[in-house]
């Protein structure tokens, strides 16, 4: 999994730069620059980390590409909207398999996301020495490609789901029209697990009645999970 927590610690540290640094400059000389436009279309490309959770049949590990639309709503904040897809792979776990062949793959898992998000602009309107860090969180709707029964007969869906958002990053302001944007972000989704995966399977021979040979214990019904995700782009602002 890309170390996401660590992008997020540097990006902190740079919005610690105090702001009021450009009290005093000459307007030559101030490292700071005005970002007149204030909204912006970016075309996105990343790559989507992750594990797929405990039984790895979530959709993880695979490229993203999009577009997304921004706001600003004031000196501090701005809403984006963005749309992607994201050509993923997961784990088939079948229930009525023995515990030695029972899982196969990895198969293709792609899914759609449709994401709205706020993002605090820690230099404000400005950026400082030609970049501008962000903080943001997003709330968005995911749905996943269908996998044949034939594939995977215990059941299980990934579906249509909502998902949650952190993220920070910077841009990097090139010119008046052109910015680049890059993005570290942790994509959280909750997985569903079939009842199915709590019975016994029908093609393992119970041989030691005190050992457990379902998938899962009773009490897991299911579990949230978090992908990483390195995000590039490059917008143009009007």
């Amino acid at each position: 999994m890309l170390r996401i927590p660590a992008a997020l610690t540097g990006l902190a540290l740079l919005a610690a730069v105090p702001l009021t640094a450009q009290v005093g400059h000459a307007p030559t000389s101030s490292p700071y620059r005005d970002i007149l436009n204030g909204k912006s279309l970016t075309v996105l490309y990343g790559n989507v980390g992750g594990d797929g959770g405990r039984l790895g049949i979530g959709p993880h590990d695979g490229p993203s590409y999009g577009v997304r639309l921004d706001f600003r709503l004031g000196t501090p904040l701005q809403f984006g909207l963005s749309v992607t897809k994201a050509d993923l792979q997961r784990l088939i776990v079948s229930a009525d398999d023995s515990v030695d062949n029972r899982v196969d793959g990895p198969v293709s898992q792609d899914v759609v996301m449709v994401e709205g998000d706020l993002q605090l602009n820690l230099t404000g309107k400005k950026s400082w020495h030609h970049l501008a860090p962000f903080l943001g969180f997003g709330v968005g709707w995911v749905h996943g490609s269908s996998i044949s029964y034939a594939q995977d007969s215990s059941g299980y869906s990934f579906g249509s789901k909502l998902f949650v958002v952190p993220s920070a990053g910077l841009r990097v302001p090139i010119g008046r029209s052109l910015q680049v944007r890059l993005e570290a972000r942790l994509l959280y989704w909750n997985l569903s697990y079939p009842v199915s995966y709590k019975l016994p399977p029908a093609a393992q021979p119970i041989i030691d009645p005190t050992r457990r040979y379902a998938v899962l214990p009773p009490n897991v019904n299911g579990e949230w999970v978090g992908s990483s995700e390195l995000r590039a782009g490059l917008g143009f602002s009007f």
